[in-house]
């Protein structure tokens, strides 16, 4: 009589077992850009069409990285990515600005088992609230999920320095300008691709004839 119930037990613990082992597989090994590439691929975070991005450029594709990270398995293994790379930096404190960057910016914090803040627009300036302090000297990493000119990581840098933090490096999912857009410290991506983006008054015709839309956070 006890014999089923048991057995079944035994095999979900059984299927827990396995699922760890191939999640362990993928964390020993360093995430490569093509891996990257697939994951937003095949969740339907890369976009395409015609978008207006935070920085007010207009381009083809989209990073809707919210739907990505929307599936916690690829949080953690996004998270163990960057958080990989950023453990040479010794940082006390992961700061991201709200909102795209809270995901990813918590799970970095919690892979490296240290603090995560976060900044948040206040009449329209990313400003610390809720009690979030920064100590003189304090090591910082910052955490975004897409940079394209990067205004939002200066942003949240200046805070850090305003608070005489010290900024030791940037982590971002995905670098659409490709390498060009500097923060004066070490900065690595999990993806970085070059991304054409255009002004608004300097559209390709074929970009220029499909409706613009304007998705993301603020």
């Amino acid at each position: 009589m006890d014999y089923q119930p048991q057995c079944l037990g035994f095999q979900a613990e059984y299927r827990k077992l396995i699922v760890s082992a191939f999640n362990l597989v993928f964390y020993l090994k360093a995430m490569t850009h093509a891996e990257a590439l697939q994951l937003f691929r095949e969740t339907g975070a890369l976009l395409e069409g015609h978008f207006i991005l935070r920085s007010g450029l207009h381009s083809r594709q989209f990073f809707q990285c919210a739907l990505a990270l929307q599936q916690m398995p690829l949080v953690e293994r996004f998270g163990h990515a960057l958080a990989d790379k950023a453990r040479s930096l010794s940082v006390s404190t992961v700061i991201s600005p709200a909102m795209g960057g809270l995901v990813i910016g918590q799970e970095v914090a919690r892979q490296l088992g240290i603090r995560f803040i976060f900044a948040e627009k206040d009449s329209g300036k990313l400003v610390l609230r809720r009690g979030f302090t920064i100590a003189p000297g304090e090591r910082i990493l910052v955490v975004e999920d897409v940079v394209t000119q990067g205004g939002r990581v200066k942003e949240t840098i200046d805070i850090v320095e305003l608070n005489r933090g010290c900024v030791a490096g940037v982590a971002m999912l995905v670098d659409r300008s490709n390498g060009r857009v500097g923060f004066g410290v070490p900065s690595f991506s999990l993806l970085a691709l070059d991304v054409e983006a255009f002004p608004p008054g300097q559209l390709p015709p074929d970009l220029a004839a499909i409706p613009a839309v304007k998705p993301g956070s603020k």
